[in-house]
């Protein structure tokens, strides 16, 4: 594995990565950084402390995940361990409990309340400074599935709606409340309702420069949604579209939430790599995604997490990883 490759998939400092520069990087296997999201996540607390022990770059969360309950758990075991890792958290979603808090402080409208997803300014705002006061640091925000603003499928208006997320977001990084923000997204990048390309023009609007500060993007990648990774291997898609636009990728849901378990036949399991269990196998060739920094699993016991660490530490190459997405499409 090339040295620049390493370094930049595992890189514990994060900020916009402008031009790819070496060839190596693009060509060289290398698998994405094993860290931990929380959601599904049954301990969060023992989750993140076997995380941090690991030296995980990143942990994500939302302030839905586990009824509210994630985030919170998780500001008493980051402040154990203050400056061990990144910390990622969303803006969008909420519990019933945050909606009354939010309509009381009049920073919810009922409309959003009904839908359960704003982006409105003010709640953008709230929701980071209550993540703020919970976790302590926030490096990046997500805006959470903002495809879900998408009224009545009006692309222009869901364009509105992120452009003034991120002026939020843009103000919150100038007074240094928050590293960065970003997108995390479920259909959004694959049904059409936003690409790369458009989310990096609403940041430059939203900032009014060229120096935005929408540095990732998050989007599920697994060998049952295996386009990014088939794109991806033929130089194009979101992913690589984010990485020449010095974004950090991160993979959500690498097993589908479970799902992919059921299709790790023991032929496939020996095409990517025998011996493995399911899971690792799963994950390891989602990790092995070109333009990919970042895997988030939900591992909560230490033999889960060693399971995948050694699994990722000798990556697919771009053909044996191509070998198995062709398997997958002709099965």
């Amino acid at each position: 594995m090339c040295r620049a490759g390493s370094e930049r998939r595992g890189r514990a400092h994060f900020g916009p990565r402008r031009g790819t520069g070496s060839s190596c990087c693009r060509d060289c296997p290398v698998t994405a950084a094993l860290s931990l999201g929380t959601y599904r996540v049954r301990d969060v607390c023992e989750a993140a402390r076997i995380a941090l022990r690991a030296g995980a770059p990143w942990i994500d969360t939302a302030p839905n995940y586990a009824d509210g309950m994630a985030q919170q758990s998780l500001g008493p075991v980051l402040r154990e361990h203050p400056g061990a890792t990144q910390t990622a958290t969303k803006t969008g979603f909420f519990t019933r409990s945050q909606a009354q808090t939010a309509m009381a402080l009049g920073v919810l409208t009922d409309e959003d309340a009904a839908v359960g997803h704003s982006l409105d300014p003010r709640f953008v705002c709230h929701q980071v400074e209550e993540a703020r006061k919970q976790l302590g640091r926030v490096d990046l925000v997500f805006v959470h599935n903002p495809e879900r603003a998408a009224r009545n499928g009006h692309r222009a208006a869901l364009h509105g709606r992120l452009r003034e997320a991120f002026a939020v977001l843009e103000g919150l990084v100038q007074l240094r409340r928050i590293g960065g923000y970003g997108v995390a997204t479920w259909s959004g990048l694959r049904e059409g309702a936003f690409s790369v390309p458009e989310l990096v023009t609403l940041a430059r609007e939203a900032s009014g420069s060229e120096g935005h500060h929408l540095i990732g993007i998050q989007m599920p990648i697994s060998l049952i949604m295996d386009a990014p990774i088939t794109q991806a291997l033929n130089g194009g898609g979101p992913l690589v579209e984010a990485q020449d636009a010095g974004m950090l990728t991160f993979a959500s849901a690498p097993l589908h939430g479970g799902e992919l378990l059921d299709s790790m036949t023991p032929e496939l399991i020996d095409l990517i790599r025998p011996g493995l269990s399911p899971g690792a196998a799963g994950l390891l060739a989602a990790a092995s995604c070109p333009a990919l920094d970042l895997v988030l699993t939900s591992a909560s016991s230490l033999g889960h997490w060693d399971d995948a660490a050694k699994a990722l530490a000798a990556p697919l190459t771009r053909e044996q990883l191509r070998r198995v997405t062709d398997e997958l499409a002709t099965g």
